[in-house]
């Protein structure tokens, strides 16, 4: 039996290697998604399918120079089927080179090896202001 630790540290790895398809292959066919919108970022909609985590992840990292996109975690908590991970991402857009910083908090949780939960709380408005191009500071 994989372990729900297993399955989040797989999804951080794959995230991290830019492999779209790979990364929503850990999903289940049917995914609880929340991510706090905004329609300047168009890869932040909402999500209910395999299919549409491939194309979420697939889209955001189209936006993102992968060569600034840096992320550091700060805790790491696992509590049966739920993982949850904290800590900042930086990216820097390729549109129009705005880079910023924002802190995150990502639920997960794994049933029968698949993620079948992803809500994902972060800094949306700076995220906004990045794609506007008016980011003032990291």
């Amino acid at each position: 039996m994989t372990t729900t630790r297993k399955i989040a540290e797989d999804f951080l790895n794959r995230l991290a290697d830019s492999d779209a398809s790979k990364t929503a292959a850990l999903f289940a066919d049917d995914v609880d998604f929340l991510c706090a919108g905004t329609e300047d970022a168009e890869w932040i909609r909402p999500r209910e399918t395999r299919a549409d985590m491939e194309e979420m992840f697939s889209t955001m990292q189209a936006h993102f120079d992968p060569e600034s996109r840096a992320a550091s975690l700060t805790s790491f908590l696992v509590d049966g089927n739920d993982a949850v991970i904290t800590g900042h991402i930086s990216q820097r857009l390729r549109s129009n080179n705005q880079a910023f910083t924002i802190p995150f908090a990502l639920h997960l949780t794994v049933v029968d090896g698949k993620i079948n939960r992803y809500h994902i709380y972060e800094d949306s408005l700076t995220v906004a202001n990045a794609v506007r191009g008016t980011v003032t500071a990291l």
